[in-house]
């Protein structure tokens, strides 16, 4: 198999995990969740209050408060993958979120992400995580 075949299926596998990744955090599935971040997890998002955050306990706050209510509906919009070598790779893209407001209307948001992968002990584990502010 030539280099940029194996760079190719490399990027749909981290692809593939980042969209099990999201289902996971509108579905609340922390075992899911867990299994596919490193436990030194580092993240820079608006939760965090301009602050990186590192470790999981971070993030299973939010688990334990519950999984929202209702249908919901995760895209990863423009994702785009670059591999910083074989064990490691950077996806981009903004999450549109779909769900029904109070009044039952529907409703997109948008956060622009990136998700950086690393592959340690031959398994794939996000390490990092940068998210925007949501905007509607």
């Amino acid at each position: 198999m030539a280099a940029t075949d194996t760079a190719k299926d490399t990027a749909t596998e981290l692809l593939r995990l980042n969209e099990r990744l999201l289902k996971s955090i509108v579905t609340g599935d922390w075992a899911t969740y867990d299994s596919l971040c490193a436990a030194d997890l580092t993240c820079f998002e608006p939760e965090a209050l301009g602050h990186l955050v590192e470790g999981m306990a971070f993030h299973k706050f939010y688990f334990d408060l519950g999984a929202g209510a209702g249908s919901v509906n995760v895209t990863m919009a423009g994702a785009h993958v670059r591999m910083l070598g074989s064990d490691a790779g950077v996806v981009s893209y903004t999450r549109l979120v779909q769900r029904l407001d109070a009044s039952g209307s529907p409703v997109t948001s948008r956060v622009e992400e990136t998700r950086i992968w690393q592959r340690l002990s031959n398994t794939w584990k996000l390490v990092h995580v940068h998210r925007s502010q949501a905007a509607t």
